[in-house]
């Protein structure tokens, strides 16, 4: 633990998931300026956007901080798919007198197919670049090294995670099935072992020789001290920080959390084309009884909810939003940043 938090002058094993479209540069800074480590999710941003990004953290913080990209398959075009889709979801637009997209975009595309990204990163050298859905190559990953940065990679098995290892990576995010967000499988036409945070930390922790960290329903400093305990060198928490007031998540988000939907989330590939844990909501509960085994590719899928959401939002209905949570939804305490992180970290030391 101590070498890893020390290279990146963390005085507290806690790490802010980078929830794109949740995080931001304010939240960052605090869990930084806190002892922790701050994220972005950058994944969705072109390569002058995340330079802003990764600019504004620096204003407010000389602490190390992580920002994380999408290594996902880029997608392959099916426009019979993607008009099909259209069509079985037009009975939703309906409901809302609006009508489907005429055509789906890529909405976003993966890290390796953004050379300007990847140079972006040699230019600005953030502290920590972190991967979800795959690795980079390892000549790129040695680039990032040979600039003094530290990397980061998402593995839900042993697999994946050995796999990354070997390509150089620093330290394993272990998501467990619990966890809020996409799941970080590499081929998502494979099987998911579904293993738990803890399980999976303990199967990576003793084999892998690179540091571990546990990802996936811990809310609290009795979780991040259960993780550590576990061999754990720190914890990286998500859904913990949704309701904190540097988050983006807008008001039905938050509410949604510790309702009785947040008891019950789910994971489901119809929001954006990929297995993701959400609350569970009118468009999950749409998927109980509709066939969606010929989704578009991912994130293709992902264009149509985007507009689905914003004609049902238009319309007062917020029951088909994308609410990303981990199984500890419940457990969500409306806090600002800084006082979490003092929570979380009196929490951790009393647990001893």
């Amino acid at each position: 633990m101590k070498n890893l938090l020390k290279t990146l002058g963390m005085s507290c094993p806690i790490i802010q998931a980078p929830m794109a479209g949740v995080a931001t540069p304010k939240m960052a800074a605090a869990v930084s300026n806190a002892g922790g480590l701050g994220s972005l999710g950058l994944a969705t941003l072109d390569a002058n956007s995340a330079r802003a990004q990764i600019h504004a953290v620096r204003a407010l913080t000389y602490g190390a901080f992580n920002v994380n990209f999408f290594y996902h398959t880029a997608p392959k075009r099916d426009a019979t798919k993607e008009r099909a889709w259209l069509d079985h979801l037009a009975p939703i637009f309906a409901k809302f007198n609006v009508t489907p997209p005429a055509a789906l975009k890529e909405i976003y595309t993966t890290f390796d197919a953004d050379e300007d990204r990847f140079q972006m990163l040699l230019d600005e050298c953030p502290p920590v670049v972190s991967f979800h859905f795959g690795i980079s190559s390892t000549d790129k990953i040695a680039a990032l090294k040979n600039k003094g940065i530290t990397t980061f990679a998402t593995a839900i098995n042993l697999d994946d995670a050995l796999a990354a290892q070997v390509a150089g990576i620093d330290a394993i995010v272990a998501q467990g099935w619990e966890a809020g967000g996409h799941r970080g499988i590499i081929d998502p036409t494979s099987a998911d072992s579904r293993l738990s945070t803890f399980s999976l930390t303990q199967v990576l922790v003793a084999n892998l020789a690179i540091p571990v960290i546990a990802a996936g329903g811990i809310m609290d400093g009795a979780g991040i001290r259960a993780a550590l305990n576990m061999g754990a060198t720190a914890v990286q928490m998500g859904t913990a920080f949704i309701d904190t007031e540097h988050s983006l998540a807008d008001a039905p988000y938050r509410a949604a959390l510790t309702s009785d939907a947040g008891h019950n989330t789910t994971i489901t590939p119809i929001l954006s084309g990929r297995p993701a844990r959400c609350v569970a909501n009118s468009f999950t509960a749409w998927e109980q009884t509709t066939d969606h085994n010929d989704l578009p590719a991912y994130p293709i899928t992902y264009d149509a909810t985007k507009a689905l959401i914003a004609a049902a939002k238009s319309a007062g209905d917020t029951t088909y939003a994308a609410q990303w949570a981990g199984q500890g939804a419940p457990l969500s305490r409306a806090m600002n940043t800084v006082e979490l992180m003092n929570t979380l970290k009196s929490e951790f030391e009393a647990s001893k």
